[in-house]
């Protein structure tokens, strides 16, 4: 379709804006954010449509069709074969066409629109034992409706099918607007039923010319053959099933309104057998021997993907069966039965019946849509032979053949996958960034599909062709087959319209490749993105677009943290893939053109808490509060920056600064004075500006003296214990010092002598809020500082404990990573121990205080993106504190939640998860929130009438108090001993 000119673009904005009630977009922002799915491939799109309903659709092909304007419909954009990408308008169902329209537990049927996430589905479906049986790695994100255009499977097919299967009725609009209902079974004439005249005279002449072909032409005993059309499931033999033919045409035909979906009775318990093999091999003969044993699931994976997983049986690879049963004993009697069948091929094998173990387990197998895209060695690896599939008993051999094709080709991967459906998963290590990688990739690509033709398999076993195996259907099907793809196409949609260039008529394998557009040379950067060689460019590369970020607000599986922003507002700018998809566009420079100066960029890492969670939750460890503070860095260089950049980016700064005159201060918080300061200095009117600490903990540190037994440590004086809460640092010495620990602060640093000027010290900082600004010559110069006083005491291998998680993740991450040329700063990373881990390690033997208690609360986002919970979970047991904290995000996130516009966004991450977890809480449970942000989120929204006046406590607050009125001095020696008694503001430290 020809290109259009500015006047027929702003014709074509125009009218789609007046007839849709939906939103119209052609803004840079929004296309950028639809350029890519989660295949090699990108297609810029000229806007983006999201209509409320099925008349929105009509509306908007009307339009597209008199502008002759392509038409890509959209669910979640996980698609790997390229289908959720291309040029013209893209329908995006995720925003409106959401609505579970009925369920029927008499009939077992759903009706639903395509925007459905599937686990909605399942949750609502759920109370009446009932599920939706298809459920691939994606299900907490992919929509209905992407699934139908896929035809998705999932690890449950061997037990239900494929969504083909589980099709009863499909509404959908063609191109040129006709309305087809489209189910099984024929009309008067002999044609499929639900067809208008025009469509059902084309289908019929087209299917009663094809018999033989239709019959002759497609392989058999194939549970995953996905390619091509399905047309063989309109012959009459086969109940003449339109809705199960158009089931998995990738959006070419016609664009889905409403589905009739069938459920499944779920079954009352189920037991995880892992049946352990030498390698993925023996893995893959075995696969299909358990079949007759009707497990639910045979999943393999091998060692490269599970890692360090704890609980599996000792083996090179493993298969995950599933077994259900009327009753746990019914369950685990079948597993049993079935393990002991596979013994002779087994090395060993275990029975995990508790929910909290599979789920453990199974989330490794979910995340290796993208932990396989990063081999062992740290290099990428793509999909685009993501998932041929074989008649299950060819699995071995065909997998022996595909491990030699790989070593002749010189290339490495690690497959997993639907090993009891002969389907195999794999991301390759293709070199997709020089033409003499990319002729490798094709080459290696028509001679894998010989190899998949000659095992009797299919070239897709789950995800669909789109653009990444069409073009070679003809090495499966023959050319006459194909070819009768593209004259079914013609019938349906004669003017091309309805995503052009995939499944018929395809764009070439290696064309639109997603990387040929980015720079050829590493960006100058701050950070030393150690984990991508240096390079910021292979760093957003990492987001390959499994959109496990975009698990929404009402989802029940979703990730511990991440992305809290996008959980708020439901937007793709605010999740962590919708970040990265802009952040390549701006390197690309094609769609975002202004480059670090970008706007688009700018608006979209606005709403970014800089909580850590993508570096942890993200199967491929994006880490978007780095790629934010380089941003930041870069926009604002030279230029005035926000108000709480030079507020709360420079606050240990100004708390250093204003200690002395706490009292004063505090008394202006609270007066009418406190709204002009909070709006010069971009705070949020919603907010109360925190109480400074009228003695700082580091000048009753100096009052109070050193200790002088014990092991000593060096404990961290933070900014935010220090001037905001330093309660939390006399706690923490009391209890470490009960622990048989000696904390000795670290010295300050001298400033320069300036003129007449008495000498000054300034206290250590880690720099989190000059990082979290994107202010780095600041951090930088704050980070050296700080190595320079803390190498010498950390030579002698004394540990540095730190009580803030956001700071002690700091350490530990962006010091090391913003001075990667000084190798005393990896020096000071590896010494960094939280609390609990200092009490944890430092003193196994020392019994805390029995508390007895249950807790609710909040673990710090660092601290489970960055320094992990088992010690604090380990030190909350011995004391007696049950139960679990909570995931998500407090929603303050250090200056984010005080800053001006934010206030509704924190307030709606706090309520994700843990508002209503204190509020469920009874009177004597314990609120745990290690992080200042995360209590004064609770202090200040308590304050507000939402939590009824109860707080969080640092554990160190809780501990201490638990321990009794032993002296506070009991542990403690003469003053200014050790490796430096920290001063307060303006005075000399004694070390």
């Amino acid at each position: 379709m020809a290109e259009r000119n500015e006047t027929e673009q702003r014709q074509l904005e125009q009218e789609l804006t007046a007839a849709v009630r939906g939103e119209v977009s052609f803004a840079a922002a929004d296309r950028a954010l639809m350029t890519m799915d989660a295949s090699n491939y990108r297609r810029v799109p000229e806007a983006v449509v999201a209509p409320r309903d099925a008349e929105d659709v009509a509306a908007a092909l009307r339009v597209c069709r008199e502008h002759g304007v392509p038409v890509v419909p959209r669910g979640g954009g996980t698609s790997i074969a390229g289908q959720a990408t291309g040029t013209g308008v893209v329908l995006d169902f995720t925003r409106h066409m959401r609505r579970i329209a009925s369920l029927d537990p008499e009939t077992r049927t759903a009706v639903v629109q395509p925007g459905v996430i599937l686990d909605d589905l399942r949750a609502a479906a759920a109370p009446h034992g009932l599920t939706f049986g298809p459920d691939p790695s994606t299900h907490s994100r992919c929509t209905l409706g992407g699934m139908i255009g896929n035809n998705s499977c999932g690890s449950h097919s061997v037990a239900w099918g494929t969504t083909a299967d589980n099709v009863r009725a499909l509404d959908l609009l063609t191109y040129g607007g006709e309305r087809v209902r489209a189910g099984r079974g024929t009309d008067p004439t002999g044609a499929p039923a639900g067809l208008p005249p025009r469509l059902r005279d084309g289908v019929k002449a087209l299917v009663d010319a094809e018999l033989a072909l239709l019959r002759t032409g497609y392989p058999h005993d194939l549970p995953r053959r996905i390619s091509g059309y399905a047309l063989d499931a309109l012959l009459p033999e086969a109940g003449t099933d339109l809705a199960r033919a158009l089931t998995g045409s990738e959006g070419t035909l016609g664009v889905l309104t409403e589905a009739t979906v069938r459920l499944v009775e779920t079954p009352a318990a189920r037991v995880l057998a892992v049946l352990a093999y030498p390698d993925e091999s023996a893995a893959a003969e075995a696969a299909h021997t358990l079949l007759p044993h009707h497990p639910m699931t045979v999943e393999g994976m091998a060692a490269d993907l599970v890692g360090a997983a704890t609980g599996l049986p000792k083996g090179g690879a493993w298969l995950f069966v599933e077994m259900g049963g009327e009753s746990p004993r019914e369950a685990t009697a079948r597993a049993e039965a079935l393990c002991r069948a596979a013994a002779d091929g087994t090395t060993d094998h275990a029975l995990v019946t508790d929910p909290a173990g599979q789920r453990a387990l199974w989330r490794i197998r979910e995340d290796a849509s993208g932990t396989a895209t990063r081999l062992t060695d740290g290099s990428e690896a793509w999909p685009g032979w993501e998932d041929c599939a074989v008649p299950p008993a060819q699995l071995g051999p065909y997998l022996r053949d595909f491990r030699a094709l790989l070593v002749q080709h010189g290339l490495r991967g690690t497959p997993y996958g639907h090993f009891g459906d002969g389907c195999i998963h794999i991301r390759i290590d293709f070199d997709l960034l020089t033409a003499p990688g990319i002729r490798r990739f094709r080459d290696f690509s028509r001679d894998l599909a010989d190899l998949v033709v000659s095992h009797g398999g299919s070239l897709s076993g789950e995800h669909g062709d789109g653009q990444a195996r069409a073009e070679l259907l003809p090495a499966m099907y023959g050319r006459e087959l194909v070819d009768l793809f593209g004259r079914f196409k013609d019938v349906w949609d004669p003017a091309g319209g309805l995503n052009p260039g995939m499944l018929v008529r395809p764009a070439r394998l290696d064309d639109n490749l997603r990387f040929d557009v980015l720079p050829r040379r590493p960006v100058p950067v701050e950070f030393g993105y150690p984990h991508d060689n240096g390079d910021f460019t292979a760093a957003v590369r990492r987001c390959v677009g499994v959109a496990k970020c975009r698990v929404p607000e009402s989802s029940s599986s979703s990730p511990d943290v991440m992305c809290p922003s996008f959980r708020a507002t439901g937007e793709e700018q605010h999740s962590t893939r919708g970040r990265a998809r802009l952040l390549h566009e701006m390197l690309a420079g094609e769609v975002i053109t202004d480059g670090w100066r970008s706007p688009e960029v700018r608006d979209a890492l606005d709403l970014c808490l800089s909580c850590k969670g993508c570096r942890s939750d993200c199967p491929v460890g994006v880490d978007m509060a780095t790629y934010k503070a380089e941003f930041l860095h870069h926009h604002y260089a030279g230029r005035l920056r926000p108000a709480a950049h030079y507020s709360m980016g420079r606050l240990p700064q100004w708390l250093h600064t204003a200690a002395p005159a706490a009292p004063a201060l505090n008394l202006l918080a609270r007066s009418p004075a406190a709204a002009v300061a909070k709006r010069l200095a971009g705070i949020a009117a919603e907010r109360t500006i925190p109480p400074l600490a009228v003695e700082p903990f580091t000048r009753w540190w100096w009052r109070r003296g050193a200790p002088t037994a014990g092991r000593t440590v060096i404990l961290w004086p933070d900014t935010f214990t220090n001037f905001l809460a330093p309660e939390v640092g006399r706690a923490a010495v009391r209890v470490l010092e009960a622990a048989g620990l000696r904390p000795l602060l670290p010295p300050t640093a001298p400033l320069r002598r300036t003129g007449l000027l008495p000498r000054r010290h300034r206290p250590l900082c880690c720099g989190l809020t000059y990082v979290s600004t994107g202010q780095l010559d600041r951090a930088r110069a704050v980070m050296r500082r700080t190595v320079d006083v803390l190498s010498p005491l950390l030579r002698d291998g004394h540990p540095l404990v730190v009580l803030e998680p956001s700071c002690a993740a700091a350490l530990r991450t962006d010091l090391p990573e913003l001075l990667s040329g000084d190798p005393r700063a990896a020096t000071v990373a590896s010494s960094v121990l939280t609390f609990a881990e200092a009490l944890v390690t430092l003193a196994p033997d020392w019994q805390p205080p029995r508390i007895d208690r249950p807790v609710t609360g909040q673990t710090h986002c660092h601290q489970h993106a960055v320094l992990g919970d088992a010690a604090d979970r380990h030190l909350r047991e011995r004391a007696g504190l049950t139960g679990q904290l909570q995931g998500g995000c407090c929603g303050l996130a250090g200056n984010f939640g005080f800053e001006r516009g934010h206030y509704d966004v924190s307030v709606a991450c706090a309520e994700d998860r843990l508002l209503p977890a204190v509020r469920e809480s009874g009177p004597e449970t314990e609120i745990l929130a290690d992080g200042f942000s995360c209590r004064t989120q609770l202090e200040q929204l308590g304050q507000a009438g939402q939590l009824g006046g109860r707080r969080g406590r640092h554990v160190a607050e809780v501990l201490a108090e638990a321990l009794g009125n032993a002296p506070e001095n009991a542990a403690s020696g003469n003053s200014g001993s050790g490796a430096g008694a920290g001063a307060g503001a303006g005075e000399t430290p004694s070390a």
